[in-house]
C-alpha cells in the first residue's frame, strides 16, 4: 500500500518506516500519525516482519516536532482527541510485541522525540539534535513525552529538558541515557540494521515475552515485576523453540526457530 507521508519497505525480516516530508523536516501531521497506526496493526500480524527499524527522510531530521499549521488551531476539544490519538499510535508502537529501533538522523524534536522515546532502543546520528521544546510554544507534551522521559532517564532529567525546552546533542542523549549509541552519520542505518539481525537470530516468541516483562514489568512494584517475568518464563519452556534453542545449544549448532 501507498502512503502519502512515510515510506515502508520490508527486506530481510525488518520492516523499514521511513517518515518522508521533507520539506517540513517530516513534521508529524493527523495524516502522518493516520498512516503510522495503519503500518503498525499491519505489522504486528506480519509474520515477515520481526523488527522495525524508523528513520527520517533526508539528511536534517527523523522529526522536527508537530506541523505548527495543524498546532496552531487546536482547541481544548480537538487538542485532547489529538493527544489521545497520537498516545495511542505510540502505545501501539511499544507493546507492537516487536521490537522497534529509532534510527535518529537529525533533528528529534517534540512529538519526534516522543516517537524515538516509544521504540525499544534508540540509535543517533552524531549530527542529532533532540528535545522537548513544547514550553516554548505555549504547549507541553501531548504523545507521551513527559512519562516516557522521566521512566528512561528520571525525574530530573525530565524536568530540565521538557521546562527549559533546549536541545541536546546526540553526546549528551548518550550520556543521559536517552539514547543507547551514537554513530557517524553514514554508519547509523547500517548499525540499526545489524542491531535487528542479531534480534532476528532469536526465538521470536522468547523476544515478545522478554518485551513483555520489561514494559509491563517497569510499572510495577519489583515483586509482582519477577512474579510476571517467572508467569513467562514457564510459558516460554512450553514451546517448541525452547526444544530448539537448548538442542541447539548442546549439539553446538545454530537454532533454527519457527517461532512455535
Amino acid at each position: 500500500m501507498a502512503y502519502e507521508n512515510l515510506l515502508y519497505e520490508k527486506r530481510d525480516q525488518i520492516g523499514f518506516i521511513t517518515f518522508n516530508r521533507p520539506k517540513v523536516l517530516n513534521a508529524l501531521n493527523r495524516k502522518t500519525m493516520e498512516e503510522l497506526n495503519h503500518i503498525l496493526i499491519a505489522a504486528r500480524e506480519d509474520e515477515d516482519v520481526r523488527v522495525l527499524i524508523l528513520t527520517g527522510a533526508g539528511e536534517k531530521s527523523f522529526v522536527a516536532g508537530a506541523d505548527i499549521s495543524e498546532l496552531a488551531v487546536q482547541t481544548p476539544v480537538s487538542g485532547r482527541e489529538t493527544a489521545l490519538f497520537g498516545q495511542s499510535v505510540l502505545h501501539r508502537l511499544e507493546t507492537l510485541g516487536k521490537p522497534s529501533i529509532a534510527a535518529i538522523n537529525g533533528f528529534a524534536l517534540g512529538g519526534g522525540c516522543e516517537v524515538a522515546l516509544a521504540c525499544s532502543m534508540r540509535l543517533a546520528s552524531k549530527s542529532a539534535k533532540l528535545g522537548q521544546p513544547e514550553v516554548k510554544l505555549g504547549i507541553l507534551t501531548g504523545y507521551g513525552g513527559s512519562q516516557r522521559l522521566s521512566r528512561l532517564c528520571g525525574k530530573g532529567v525530565a524536568h530540565e529538558l521538557c521546562l527549559t525546552g533546549e536541545m541536546i546533542s546526540a553526546d549528551e542523549a548518550l550520556r543521559i541515557g536517552l539514547v543507547n549509541h551514537v554513530y557517524e552519520p553514514a554508519e547509523l542505518l547500517p548499525a540499526a540494521e545489524a542491531m535487528a539481525k542479531k534480534i532476528i537470530t532469536n526465538a521470536p516468541l522468547a523476544v515478545k515475552f522478554t518485551m513483555e516483562a520489561i514494559e509491563r514489568g517497569v510499572e510495577m512494584p519489583q515483586e509482582e515485576g519477577q512474579f510476571l517475568e517467572a508467569t513467562l518464563f514457564g510459558m516460554s519452556t512450553a514451546n517448541e523453540d525452547m526444544r530448539e534453542g537448548t538442542r541447539a545449544f548442546l549439539e553446538k549448532r545454530p537454532a533454527q526457530f519457527r517461532g512455535k
